[in-house]
C-alpha cells in the first residue's frame, strides 16, 4: 500500500460554509493541504469532471441534491466509481449510505476523523 499523500486532492461537499470552514481546519490539523469546497452536489459534479479528487468528503444533507444522491451518481461514473467518499450525518437516525466509504457523525474532531479516514484512504 503506497503512503497516503498530504497532498492529495479533497474535495468537501457542504451547502454550510461554516462546516466547510470546520471540515477545512480539521484536515489541515491532519495535515492535509489541497482542499477544495463546492457548496452543493451539482457544484462537486462538475469540480470532479475537472479534476481527479483522492476523496470527497460530503455532507448527507443537502439541497437541491442530497448527500446520497450526489453518491448515486459518483458511483455510477466509471471515473469516479471507487473514489475515497466519507459521508457526514447530523445524527444516527439518519438513513446509512451503504454505497459511502464511511460515514461520520457530527460532531466531530480531528482525531474521530482520522479514526474513519485511515481505513478508507490508509495510514497518515
Amino acid at each position: 500500500m503506497t503512503a497516503v499523500s498530504m497532498t492529495m486532492p479533497i474535495l468537501i461537499v457542504d451547502d454550510y460554509n461554516t462546516m466547510i470552514r470546520i471540515l477545512r481546519n480539521l484536515l489541515r490539523q491532519l495535515g492535509f493541504t489541497n482542499i477544495d469546497e463546492a457548496n452543493d452536489g451539482a457544484a462537486a459534479l462538475a469540480k470532479m469532471r475537472a479534476k481527479d479528487y483522492a476523496l470527497v468528503i460530503s455532507d448527507a444533507h443537502m439541497a437541491p441534491m442530497s448527500g446520497a444522491e450526489l453518491l448515486a451518481q459518483v458511483r455510477a461514473d466509471q471515473r469516479t466509481s471507487a473514489l475515497p467518499f466519507l459521508m457526514v450525518a447530523n445524527d444516527a437516525d439518519d438513513e446509512p449510505a451503504p454505497a459511502a466509504s464511511s460515514t461520520i457523525m457530527k460532531p466531530f474532531t480531528a482525531q474521530s476523523l482520522k479514526a474513519k479516514l485511515v481505513p478508507v484512504i490508509g495510514a497518515f
